[in-house]
């Protein structure tokens, strides 16, 4: 997974992650609720990294982590009432961050497939057709 739990609770302060889990009312986080929604987090953002890059990350990149915690909150508040504008925002640029990735505007780091290309360009030709040598008397 790109996040954890503790990732979690590093965003949201546990009562909320209790309001935004627990369907039983055993006053506790639902364990199972959150990995789903961190499941289908990596879900999403491999749907868009897969066209560029062999999956799964390793090592996670730190901004991917980031990503799928916003995800991933934002996918808690989808099963409520929906998600606060704050959160909703912090999707819509998760997306645009991954369309920007996927493009090549964005790089992940060491890891970019496009990474080097350019110091690394080879040329080739064939051999010379005409020279001078060829082209006296014409």
């Amino acid at each position: 997974m790109y996040a954890t739990l503790d990732d979690l609770k590093k965003q949201l302060p546990e009562d909320l992650l209790i309001q935004l889990t627990d369907d039983a009312g055993n006053g506790i986080i639902d364990t199972t609720v959150t990995d789903n929604a961190l499941e289908a987090a990596d879900v999403e953002i491999d749907g868009y990294l897969g066209e560029r890059y062999a999956l799964p990350l390793s090592p996670i990149p730190t901004i991917i982590n980031k990503q799928a915690v916003d995800v991933a909150i934002y996918n808690l508040y989808a099963r409520r009432q929906g998600p606060p504008d704050h959160w909703q925002s912090r999707y819509n640029n998760v997306i645009r961050f991954l369309e920007k990735v996927v493009k090549g505007d964005i790089s992940l780091g060491a890891e970019d497939p496009d990474a080097g290309e350019a110091d690394n360009a080879e040329v080739s030709s064939s051999d010379r057709i005409f020279s001078r040598d060829t082209l006296k008397g014409f």
